[in-house]
């Protein structure tokens, strides 16, 4: 992979090079099918993950929903959302730059209506922080935490624009994530591939596009407040067509849901695409990017500033 001298967008060459080593309400609609949100995934493609999602078909319907999560009437991302466990499986977006804006402050939580009434409302509300929700978090199951955050799957940090980083702040976009790795590893991680896309994933357009999914896996029996499923592991992977090297590009994080040292600086490692079927998640199914350039070298530590 050949590097240049100077990165765009602020971030530093040795981070990237460091990388490759290593409130208006939301409109949003649950869906009967992830192929009614396929704008968001590779080539059309949802991931296959085993017992969950293959080849398209969710296994089990009444179980897990997908919604496409709308802000004033326009898509921004999908989830699948996982009623039993309130947390979503996964979430899936395009990468396409950023143009500057901030993380919303005191952006206020909202929640999916449809999920409980099953009627014609798509449209996402506030949250009713004194109301208790059947089918998805409560914002009281997130009070009163000191050892976990509400981590978000979509991240805000990689939406384009003000109203799309808004869009994120859903509680199906959720999982109680612990602080110190929210905050640490997983933190870094994010912001080394925000950096690496933003540098290399460049379509023929010479507009940013890269294709992004993240998602939880739950652990079996560690709930918040005996509800809301505490993940035993966080996952996310990009693929990219780069003009930048004729070629695709991709790499795959994921790490354990644990306390961190926040003074250990714990490195997380960057994966081949095809490594990520060792947790049983195959993020772009039948696609070039799985057999042609990803990370290079691979499988090299991440050394952050």
């Amino acid at each position: 992979l050949r590097m240049h001298p100077k990165v765009t967008g602020g971030c530093p060459l040795a981070l990237v090079i460091l990388l490759l080593m290593s409130m208006d309400p939301i409109a949003t609609e649950v869906v009967n099918s992830v192929n009614d949100c396929t704008e968001f995934f590779l080539d059309g493609t949802p991931p296959d993950i085993p017992g969950v999602l293959q080849q398209g078909t969710i296994q089990d319907q009444n179980r897990y929903k997908p919604i496409c999560q709308e802000y004033e009437n326009t898509r921004r991302f999908m989830t699948l959302y996982d009623t039993v466990n309130k947390i979503p499986v996964f979430s899936a977006y395009k990468y396409t730059g950023d143009d500057g804006s901030k993380r919303p402050r005191n952006q206020k939580w909202m929640f999916e209506p449809k999920l409980e009434d099953g009627g014609s409302n798509s449209n996402m509300k506030p949250l009713n922080k004194r109301k208790k929700y059947s089918k998805q978090a409560s914002f009281s199951d997130y009070t009163h935490q000191t050892d976990y955050d509400r981590g978000h799957i979509f991240p805000s940090a990689h939406a384009h624009h003000k109203s799309d980083k808004e869009a994120t702040f859903t509680l199906t976009n959720i999982v109680p994530q612990s602080r110190t790795f929210n905050n640490g590893s997983w933190k870094s991680m994010e912001k080394c591939v925000r950096c690496v896309m933003h540098e290399y994933c460049l379509n023929q357009n010479n507009q940013h596009e890269a294709f992004v999914v993240t998602g939880a896996i739950p652990n079996a029996n560690k709930t918040l407040k005996n509800k809301v499923n505490i993940p035993k592991t966080l996952w996310t992977a990009f693929c990219c067509y780069s003009k930048v090297t004729g070629e695709w590009f991709a790499s795959a994080h994921w790490g354990d849901n644990v306390k961190e040292n926040p003074r250990a600086k714990i490195l997380m490692e960057t994966k081949n695409i095809d490594m990520i079927s060792l947790i049983d998640v195959d993020p772009f199914p039948q696609h070039q990017c799985r057999l042609d350039v990803t990370v290079n070298p691979p499988l090299k530590l991440l050394h952050l500033p």
